[in-house]
Formats: C-alpha cells, sequence, structure tokens
C-alpha cells in the first residue's frame, strides 16, 4: 500500500515515525503545510480551503489512501476531503477515541483532551468520547506548544513555564489524548509534569492501530519508503525529519 500523511507542519511526522515502524506500507508520501502553520488558531471555511488544496498536491501521486495528521483537519475538513478524493481519507480523532476505548480505562476516569483551539473547539473528542460513557473529560487549548515544538523546543524552561501556564488547575488525569501530532514530540515532559502517572494517547499509534483493525494490512520485510514535500522550506522539513526519525 501507498499512503499520502497530510499536516500543517512538521507535526505529522510523528505519525510517520508510527507507520514507519509498522512496516505495513511500501511507500509513504508526507506533505507539510509549512507556509501556513499552525491551522489551530483558524476559522472553519479556511482550515477545509487548504486542506483541499493539499488533496490537490496528493492527486499527483496514485496513492491508495491518505491520512490527515492533523486533528484540526480531522475535525473540520474530513467530509470535504472524501467527497472530492478518488482514495479514502482517515483522520486520526476517531483512531485516536478507538485506541482508548480499547486500553483498560474505566468509564469514570477522567481524561484529559488536549490540542488546539480549533480542535476543541469543534468538541470532536469530547462529543465521541461521551457516546462511548466517558463523561468525566476536560477539553483543553493548547496551542502554545505548536510553536514550541516546531522550533525544536522539546524540554527546558520555556516548555515548563507553558505546561505550569495550562496544567496547573488540572487534576491529575488518568489519560491525556494529545489531540495534536506536535504534541508527542513532548510527550514526556507532558507525561513526567503528571508525575508519569497518566495513558498517552498518540496520534501515531492510535492511527496504526485503527488502520490494521480496518484494512487487511500485512507487514513488510522492509521499511517503507518516505518522500517528503512541504509548502514551503522543504529543506528544512527534511532535516527536521532526519533528527525526529532517526
Amino acid at each position: 500500500m501507498k499512503i499520502g500523511v497530510f499536516d500543517s507542519g512538521a507535526g505529522g511526522l510523528s505519525v510517520v515515525k508510527s507507520l514507519l515502524s509498522s512496516n505495513l506500507f511500501e511507500e509513504i508520501i508526507y506533505y507539510g503545510d509549512t507556509a501556513r502553520v499552525p491551522y489551530g488558531p483558524k476559522d472553519k471555511n479556511t482550515i477545509i480551503r487548504y486542506s483541499l488544496e493539499a488533496l490537490e498536491f496528493f492527486n499527483n501521486f496514485d496513492i491508495d489512501l491518505l491520512i490527515t495528521a492533523c486533528n484540526t483537519v480531522s475535525a473540520y475538513a474530513l467530509d470535504e476531503m472524501n467527497a472530492q478524493s478518488a482514495y479514502p481519507v482517515v483522520g486520526v480523532i476517531e483512531a485516536g477515541v478507538l485506541a482508548l476505548e480499547n486500553s483498560a480505562l474505566a468509564k469514570e476516569d477522567n481524561i484529559l483532551i488536549m490540542a488546539t483551539r480549533a480542535t476543541i473547539n469543534s468538541s470532536r473528542y469530547a462529543l465521541a468520547l461521551n457516546k462511548l460513557g466517558h463523561h468525566n473529560t476536560t477539553s483543553l487549548q493548547t496551542g502554545l506548544f505548536v510553536p514550541l515544538v516546531e522550533e525544536g523546543i522539546f524540554k527546558g524552561k520555556l516548555l515548563e513555564a507553558t505546561m505550569q501556564h495550562y496544567f496547573s488547575n488540572i487534576e491529575v488525569p488518568k489519560a491525556i489524548i494529545l489531540g495534536c501530532t506536535h504534541f508527542p514530540l513532548i510527550g514526556d515532559e507532558i507525561k513526567r509534569y503528571f508525575n508519569n502517572t497518566p495513558l498517552l494517547i498518540h496520534s501515531g499509534e492510535a492511527i496504526v492501530e485503527y488502520l490494521e483493525a480496518r484494512y487487511a494490512l500485512v507487514q513488510k520485510e522492509e521499511e517503507a519508503n518516505l518522500k517528503i514535500f512541504a509548502s514551503d522550506n522543504v529543506a528544512g522539513l527534511r532535516k527536521i525529519a532526519d533528527k525526529w526519525l532517526a
């Protein structure tokens, strides 16, 4: 299977890392809209327009499936993308909810959903979890983490101050949904802030689990061939990929 992965910037490489480790695919085409990152603060119509433009990019490749690694795109543009696509377009929100449901979490356990403003405002995670009987949820906009990760700041005083800003009044959760592909790159620090207690739901691991359940995928002996493209500074994105995917 040849797949595409779309993200607003570099964060989707955290999903690519899980996809590469799974050995389920022959080729992965990654496109980061680095010229317009982040999507989280943007309005719905802009997010949809950018997503459909990305879809046009992937139409240049003979892919079997497209993954929208960006949670914001998954929240707002998935239906529109599928309506205009000749191949399935799969988002990470449904996959993240499935991963949490497959965990040993009890219905009454407290769950923290952290994501960008647009994803939180969509209520997609909260509504899906509520339907499954998980009513003890807290949704938190944590968009400041995105530029920190884009700048390669994965630990240190700036990150600690940002975590203190967001989490100081948050009860230690039993699980945290990392509702942005940038967040797994600081996942260890977030977990450490909460005394290494919470279960982390990671978009990359979740989407692999979801695809394995939904499609008849067979593991390959060799790792997939990865090709990286960007709307701006593709050399910079490839340099980040070399570091993050090592």
